[in-house]
């Protein structure tokens, strides 16, 4: 039987990518995001191209009830869900104290709350069936302190340690669950940091990986049901580095690095 994929934030960058992924594995789509043009453009040219049913459930999952709704809609069209990608996601670049309340709390509303009631809301009716897979898009920021990312990256050790949390306690349930933590990555969410920094616009291409890298990395893990997986060589050695140094070496490490990329202005 063919799996059926719900995807958030899937209009794009990563979770685009995951989309063109999962579909050329020939599974059925749910496409999740704010953009509904985009997500109907995207829907007709992956059902077009690979033959699959792709649906378009536009949503935004930083809104309360957002989660509840989405999971209602799917039981109300007989949809059972069987991997569900928890891509969707926002970073801010600055320094903390810069940025207003609001948006600190538009970060975990969306980053954390959503995603945990997302689970909260999909993995129930997996356990239930004895089957299901979860990635959860997480970051290598979620392996150390990382100044000027610094909510960011607390809610994304936030999604590590969960996501590991849940492997353990869905063992033997049938149901995986995964983090993809990739590095620097070509995105929209990159091109807006990159305008706040002029050192953040100069990053060599080498440690910059690309979205379609890391879907394929990720899906290969999901479906592998590994626990964690770190995208890209540089990557994968600069978080085994960061476990085996002492942690008050990693925040000077990263905040003198932190200093040299102090945004503008």
């Amino acid at each position: 039987m063919t799996d059926t994929v719900l995807i958030t934030g899937a209009s794009s960058g990563i979770g685009e990518a995951l989309a063109r992924r999962f579909a050329g594995a020939g599974c059925n789509l749910v496409l999740v995001a704010r953009s509904a043009d985009k997500l109907k453009a995207l829907a007709r040219e992956l059902a077009d191209t690979h033959g699959v049913k792709a649906w378009v459930s536009p949503a935004d999952l930083s809104q309360p009830g957002a989660a509840e709704r989405l999971a209602a809609a799917m039981k109300r069209a007989r949809r059972p869900i069987d991997i569900l990608v928890n891509n969707a996601g926002v970073l801010e670049h600055g320094e903390f104290t810069a940025m207003r309340s609001s948006r600190h709390r538009e970060l975990i509303d969306l980053n954390v709350t959503s995603l945990t009631e997302m689970l909260a809301h999909f993995l129930p009716p997996m356990q239930a069936r004895g089957s299901g897979r979860v990635l959860n898009v997480a970051s290598i920021a979620a392996f150390q302190p990382i100044p000027l990312l610094a909510t960011y990256a607390a809610t994304k050790a936030f999604v590590l340690s969960l996501t590991e949390s849940l492997s353990e306690e869905l063992q033997g349930t049938g149901v995986t669950v995964t983090a993809l933590c990739p590095g620097i990555t070509a995105t929209s969410m990159l091109d807006q940091a990159q305008q706040g920094s002029s050192e953040l616009g100069q990053l060599p291409g080498f440690v910059v990986g690309t979205a379609e890298a890391v879907a394929d990395e990720g899906f290969n893990a999901c479906m592998a049901g590994e626990v964690i997986r770190v995208p890209g060589v540089l990557n994968l050695a600069a978080t085994l580095a960061g476990r085996g140094t002492p942690r008050w070496l990693v925040r000077r490490v990263t905040g003198a690095l932190a200093r040299r990329l102090k945004p503008r202005g």
